[in-house]
C-alpha cells in the first residue's frame, strides 16, 4: 500500500455517510482468516454497522460466518448482487479490482487506507460508481457518528 504522498482527491462526507448507513452487501477484496490483518477486524466492523460481507480472497476462507470466494464473479453468482466492493489489496492491484466491480455491477468501491489508483477512480465513477479512497470504515463512522 502507498502512505504518505499527499493526494489530490477529497471524498464525498454524503458518500462516506449513505455507504456506513444504508444497510447493503459488502464484498472485501483481501479478507482471510489471518486475524492479524487489517482486513479481519475491519469486515467485523463493518458487519457489527449491519452490513453483509462477502470475503474475497485466493484461499476462499469463511470468515467472520460468511464463506468466502475467489473472485467478484464467483461471489456475485453465489450470494447476489453486491453493493460495496471494499478494497485491501495494493494499490498496484486496484484497477484490476475495480473493473471487476464495474463488471458486476457493484454500486460503489471503497479503498481501504493507503490504497489509492485515481485512474481507478476515474474509471469507476464514470461507470457511475460512488468511491471512497484512501480512508476506513472504522475511521470514518466514528468521525461522522455513526457508530
Amino acid at each position: 500500500m502507498e502512505t504518505g504522498t499527499p493526494r489530490a482527491h477529497r471524498n464525498d462526507p454524503g458518500v462516506v455517510q449513505r455507504l456506513l448507513t444504508t444497510p447493503a452487501t459488502w464484498a472485501v477484496v483481501g479478507l482471510s482468516s489471518n486475524t492479524s490483518r487489517p482486513a479481519h477486524s475491519v469486515a467485523r466492523y463493518v458487519q457489527n454497522l449491519g452490513m453483509r460481507i462477502v470475503p474475497v480472497h485466493h484461499n476462499a476462507d469463511t470468515v467472520h460466518g460468511a464463506k468466502g470466494y475467489r473472485t467478484l464473479a464467483e461471489a456475485t453468482a453465489a450470494e447476489g448482487p453486491i453493493d460495496v466492493v471494499d478494497l485491501f489489496v495494493h494499490s498496484r492491484w486496484v484497477g484490476e479490482v475495480v473493473d471487476e466491480a464495474i463488471a458486476i455491477g457493484a454500486k460503489a468501491v471503497w479503498l481501504q487506507l493507503g490504497v489509492v489508483d485515481e485512474a481507478a477512480a476515474a474509471r469507476a465513477r464514470a461507470a457511475g460508481l460512488q468511491v471512497v479512497m484512501d480512508t476506513c470504515p472504522a475511521i470514518e463512522a466514528p468521525r461522522l457518528g455513526v457508530a
